[in-house]
């Protein structure tokens, strides 16, 4: 039989609508039942797409006797962390503070009036390996809460003011973070790198994309080439590995291994956004194919495998796939993605394999060596072992296309069809700059049909409040910071690639909405979830992870909205944000990279270029590809009737405009001489 889970659209809520456990989402009428049946609650928090939430459920949100535990003695609640991040951001933060990691599936227990007491992440049924078992767990809790509950809820008390403490403030805090904390996070940064590999830190080692934006605009700023050359090689060794899909494009979520070869195969649109948009500035600064390439590999695969039809992007795809369709139950982790060798020898004959499988590591006995889990056996993950002669190219790219064809009828990873504003917004920063980069027609109509969609289902016109998620014909819960701050950035990269005056409107709309409902006026900073919501206390994120902070983006998006509309206020807003958390910037530097960009943005000489005169001549055109063939991460560029400043055309000719600190030159009226002076603000590899 169904539990209440039944009901609710999200798909990870809808994984456990059949588990015997007597699961609720999230809400008052959980904790009230708990509250009246003196219950202590269960919270369980995952996603999707995620690997070990799957191997909870089958160890333990299906075992008759572990649902007896949970039913007799707690209140379970069930939450989707996407469609839910607030409430995953308050229980994730204290399972670290506690625990010293996090993860998920995330396993918090609570006190009816939601305030936490234990907590971890996965649980293995029964006590193994050193690990307690999720059952014994659930035992002593139960026994502790009838014999021991003054010391659950004075514990209970203390973690969530440790929380509050640690989340606040302080007025008196103030502080602007300048170039020396720029530097400082430099050699932080620097001092993490693997010179061989790539990327930062050893294994497990996880895209981090915000990482890739500050030191790319801390070269453009200083010069430095050791940023530059940080980016560029964990970009291409990146791209070379497993966590790369070597046939269909897209990037998976991590590595489990330090060389990028072993991937935790789950894919989300957040990724392919933000790394779509490293490779497009790699390739605008050395001009080198290779990182378009991969780019459009991206952006391939979320056109062929993530669009909803009317528009918007899905979020993600499953790491587990069936390995046998008449069997769905029985997955697998990259079972979609991996290859046996003679599978590839009877799909493309022997030369033909032979030049596949030397240049993508292919063995015969399968190329996991280290596999503790059992799940690749003979299986081959593809990465590119070597590099390819000229005339391999055309039999490579033919191979694999072919295989792309015999693994589109394998039965296919599960899909996370919901449809997120904010991650949707990266997406459509990733499209409209991919337009104007690559210069295709096709990224570009792919943003505006996304925004078009947006504005149908998710922006409540009549309060000017954007929702965060939309399946099934349902649009609901009410947006984040952080929803408002990437749609807003999206809208202005938009706005740049087509010049609609209607996606900067909509930029400063959702900025000043976001302003009315997460400004704190007194501290300063942004609080990630509106007042009057059912939390515990309401947080100000500023760590830049997998995705960039609410508070760095909304500082973005108010720095270049400032620029675009002469607007101070924004600034002023940006400025206020940007000194509340300074004094953590200047702590710990390298967990906030995207607020450091923003800084250098609002410490640079201000930047505009402005065009004028008639769009679709060609003297007009080859001006734009003049520009958007530079890295200027410091410029804005606005038509001139829409500058705060009219600026006219020379006698009606296509007229360029380029102003620095709020003093412009000369106006030119050739591509030719507008490229001669963005030479002087652009720094090549």
């Amino acid at each position: 039989m169904p539990n209440r889970l039944a009901a609710e659209k999200s798909p990870y809520l809808l994984q456990h609508a059949h588990n015997p456990v007597d699961w609720h989402p999230w809400g008052d009428e959980a904790f009230e039942k708990a509250a009246r049946e003196d219950k202590p609650v269960f919270l369980s928090i995952g996603y999707s797409t995620c690997h070990w939430c799957h191997v909870m459920e089958r160890e333990s949100f299906e075992n008759e006797e572990i649902a007896r535990l949970l039913n007799e003695n707690f209140v379970s609640i069930k939450v989707d962390r996407e469609e839910r991040p607030d409430v995953d951001r308050i229980y994730m933060l204290f399972v670290q503070a506690s625990t010293g990691g996090g993860g998920w599936p995330m396993s918090v227990f609570l006190t009816p009036d939601r305030k936490p007491f234990f907590g971890g992440t996965y649980f293995p049924p029964h006590s193994r390996h050193g690990r307690p078992g999720f059952a014994a767990i659930l035992e002593n809790l139960a026994r502790a809460w009838r014999l021991d509950r003054a010391r659950i809820q004075q514990s209970s008390a203390q973690a969530i003011e440790q929380l509050r403490e640690y989340s606040a403030l302080s007025a008196g805090a103030a502080y602007a973070a300048g170039r020396d904390v720029a530097d400082s996070a430099f050699y932080a940064f620097r001092r993490s790198f693997d010179s061989r590999l790539g990327g930062f830190g050893g294994a497990p080692k996880f895209p981090r994309p915000s990482v890739c934006h500050f030191l790319l605009r801390y070269h453009a700023q200083t010069g430095n080439a050791e940023a530059l050359e940080m980016v560029l090689l964990t970009l291409r060794e990146m791209a070379k590995g497993g966590i790369n899909d070597q046939l269909g494009g897209g990037f998976h979520r991590y590595s489990v291994d330090e060389r990028w070869f072993v991937p935790h195969f789950e894919k989300m649109l957040y990724d392919q956004a933000q790394l779509a948009v490293s490779y497009l500035e790699a390739f605008q600064i050395t001009r080198e194919p290779q990182y378009a390439a991969t780019a459009r590999s991206v952006f391939d695969y979320v056109l062929r495998d993530l669009p909803d039809p009317a528009g918007g992007f899905y979020s993600a795809e499953d790491a587990d796939s069936a390995l046998d369709p008449s069997r769905p139950e029985e997955r697998r982790e990259g079972a979609f993605y991996l290859w046996n060798y003679r599978e590839l020898v009877q799909a493309l004959g022997a030369s033909q394999a032979a030049a596949f499988c030397s240049f993508y590591g292919v063995e015969e006995r399968g190329n996991v060596r280290d596999d503790p889990h059992g799940e690749f056996g003979t299986g081959n993950i593809l990465h590119q072992a070597r590099a390819a002669a000229p005339e391999e190219q055309d039999v490579l790219a033919a191979a694999r296309q072919k295989l792309l064809r015999i693994r589109s009828t394998r039965p296919r990873p599960p899909l996370d069809d919901k449809i997120l504003a904010g991650w949707n917004g990266l997406m459509i920063s990733a499209f409209a700059k991919g337009a104007q980069i690559l210069q295709d027609s096709r990224y570009e109509q792919a943003a505006r049909r996304a925004i078009d969609f947006l504005g149908r289902t998710l922006w409540r016109e009549s309060d000017s409040t954007l929702l965060r998620r939309y399946r099934q014909g349902e649009a609901a819960v009410e947006g984040f910071l952080d929803d408002y701050a990437f749609l807003a950035l999206g809208l202005l990269d938009m706005y740049e690639t087509s010049f609609d005056p209607a996606d900067l409107a909509w930029a400063a709309r959702l900025v000043n909405r976001a302003i009315e409902l997460f400004e704190d006026d007194a501290d300063g900073g942004f609080f990630s979830t509106m007042p009057g919501s059912d939390l515990v206390l309401r947080l100000k994120e500023d760590y830049d992870g997998a995705e960039p902070s609410g508070n760095s983006a909304i500082s973005l998006a108010l720095l270049r909205l400032a620029r675009f509309t002469g607007r101070e206020d924004f600034r002023a807003a940006a400025e206020r944000a940007l000194k509340a958390f300074g004094r953590r910037l200047a702590a710990a530097p390298t967990a906030a990279p995207m607020m450091l960009a923003a800084s250098l943005l609002s410490s640079a000489r201000p930047m505009e270029i402005v065009l004028a005169g008639p769009p679709a001549d060609p003297e007009m055109q080859a001006m734009l590809k003049a520009i958007r063939g530079r890295f200027l991460p410091n410029a804005v560029i606005m038509r001139g009737e829409h500058s705060p400043v009219a600026m006219p055309a020379i006698e009606g000719h296509p007229t360029a405009y380029v102003c620095e600190n709020y003093t412009c030159q000369l106006p030119v009226t050739t591509a030719e001489a507008l490229n001669q002076i963005l030479a002087r603000y652009s720094i090549a590899a």
